[in-house]
């Protein structure tokens, strides 16, 4: 077979389901020519973000996949290839690239050369024997340790290198690690000496599928239980111990439990110090444990460091308290009383009837009248993430596609679409502003073209709401801030179906009539005029 032909074999032997792509690569029409349906994107950073939502909802087991053209194709997914790597996310990027021996040639882009500083690996194969083996290493490095983007650069002169029929190529597995039983009995020790200790969880809990045992394990120590940005669905924000996700915006109650911890407990974390993650204040004792060593240590000073699997780690801690404490404990009740009374002092906005629509009472809205058990929401950057991530409560994990150490606008889309390819059973929702839209907009009519039944909703203000406190001057004199669209009307004319709600009332009606449409198999925007101001739980 040539070399096209045995990449697509590969792929096919790791269960890809689909290949985003645009437009020109020699694997496009191998894949096809065995099943694995090509879909084409409007725009190359979706694609890759498409590629990134279905390994989301795979959680690994399965890593999307994007192919774009040698020059500008892959030159335009570098910024879709970036918000994959800050947020840890395991995609394939296969590319082509100039013949061999010209990568060095000007203008020529050489792709190995411009990702190695946003990939976990970036390599070329300069001969098609060299396949089984660099996609053996790329799949082995997506699915271990600290996930990330792999990108493979194939020159135009290998794609039809003939390789051997019987080339051998087995799927590699992801690999469990274990904790030390002394760093478990000291974490838990510290644990329950402490005078008001917390969990912060991040997104290894999801890629671990440890919701069963972080949630025993914080019953047996009656512990509030915080998520980071993309940990966020983790543990059930419905739970008494919850205290919910935090992004730049949090739930009143997390900062409050976070800042009067003495000591935390980071489990599936890297810490990272990020203005769009709760970072943990000076001055705490730090219990780290992450499958990442390299991590411990990094930005946070740790007391004490495990290194592990959050699944097994935490099965571990919960063995070594069940050593002293006979039974759990009644559930502490102060944290969903702190939940409640924070709530109350946000009512006046989620119960809101005013004109221009209150997003609060959007959100609200939506979370009360959708499934929760059987919808995936995510959200776009700025205004909408702010707004949203407090205050929408997650029942199951991965019901919420937390994003943001990087903020692109738009990036939520082509999330949605990849989440729905991945669950097609499931409501899959992107909640996203004007400016966000005009980014990627286009690429609702990829939805449509493709049968990918997602639900939009465009919070449309006409402004740039996020950003008003620093174009101020140039608002005043040239109108900077201001975007504007009939989105509804964009829809329409991209083949998808819209709704538009300008009054409260209006909305869930709206949301009924576009769900109506995904159960049919197709997709539907919402299109809400809200307010311009906004205000965020800070």
């Amino acid at each position: 077979m040539i070399a096209a032909d045995a990449i697509a074999e590969i792929l096919k032997r790791e269960n890809t389901d689909f290949i985003a792509c645009y437009p020109r690569n020699g694997l496009i029409e191998a894949c096809a020519r065995i099943g694995i349906r090509p879909i084409l994107c409007r725009q190359e950073r979706v694609g890759v973000s498409m590629a990134e939502g279905y390994s989301r909802v795979h959680r690994g087991a399965r890593i999307g996949v994007f192919a774009p053209q040698a020059g500008p194709g892959i030159e335009n997914s570098f910024a879709g290839v970036a918000q994959a790597y800050a947020d840890g996310m395991p995609v394939l990027i296969v590319t082509g690239a100039a013949a061999a021996g010209r990568e060095h040639v000007p203008p020529v882009f050489n792709a190995v050369d411009n990702f190695h500083h946003i990939t976990k690996w970036a390599t070329k194969i300069s001969d098609a024997s060299q396949i089984p083996s660099v996609f053996r290493r790329a799949y082995h490095l997506m699915r271990n340790g600290r996930p990330g983007p792999v990108l493979i650069e194939v020159p135009n002169d290998v794609w039809n290198q003939e390789i051997e029929n019987d080339f051998i190529y087995t799927p590699r597995a992801r690999l469990i690690s274990a904790p030390d039983p002394k760093s478990i009995a000291e974490a838990v020790t510290a644990l329950r000496s402490a005078e008001a200790p917390i969990i912060y969880a991040g997104q290894g809990i999801l890629r671990a599928d440890a919701t069963e045992e972080l949630v025993e394990f914080a019953e047996w120590l009656n512990l509030p239980v915080m998520t980071t940005n993309p940990g966020k669905s983790g543990f059930p924000e419905t739970h008494p111990l919850s205290l919910g996700g935090s992004v730049v915006s949090a739930p009143k109650p997390l900062k409050d439990y976070l800042g009067a911890a003495d000591w935390v407990f980071a489990i599936g974390s890297s810490l990272s110090l990020s203005p769009f993650n709760p970072n943990v204040p000076p001055g705490k004792s730090v219990i780290h444990a992450t499958n990442h060593a390299d991590d411990i240590n990094k930005d946070v000073p740790s007391e004490l460091g495990i290194v592990g699997d959050a699944k097994p780690v935490l099965r571990a801690m919960i063995d070594e308290v069940r050593k002293s404490v006979p039974e759990k404990p009644a559930m502490r009740e102060d944290v969903r009383a702190a939940k409640d009374a924070w709530l109350q002092e946000w009512a006046y906005q989620l119960n809101s009837d005013e004109v221009p629509i209150n997003q609060y009472r959007i959100i609200r809205d939506l979370m009360q009248t959708v499934d929760r058990d059987n919808t995936i929401i995510t959200h776009d950057s700025g205004s909408p993430r702010e707004q949203l991530f407090p205050f929408w409560e997650c029942t199951l994990p991965g019901g919420y596609l937390g994003w943001g150490k990087s903020t692109q606008l738009g990036h939520g889309l082509g999330l949605n679409m990849g989440a729905k390819l991945a669950a097609p059973a499931k409501l899959c929702i992107n909640v996203m502003g004007d400016a966000a839209i005009g980014m990627v907009g286009m690429d609702i009519e990829t939805a449509a073209r493709n049968d990918i039944a997602i639900l939009t909703i465009v919070l449309n203000n006409g402004v740039m709401a996020a950003e008003r406190d620093t174009l101020i001057t140039s608002t005043e004199k040239y109108g900077a801030y201001l975007v504007g669209g009939q989105y509804k009307e964009l829809a329409n004319a991209l083949g998808v179906e819209a709704f538009r709600a300008e009054t409260a009332d209006d909305f869930i009606p709206a949301l009924k009539n576009a769900i109506k449409v995904t159960d049919a198999g197709a997709p539907a925007l919402v299109e809400c005029m809200v307010k311009e101001g906004y205000d965020f739980s800070r």
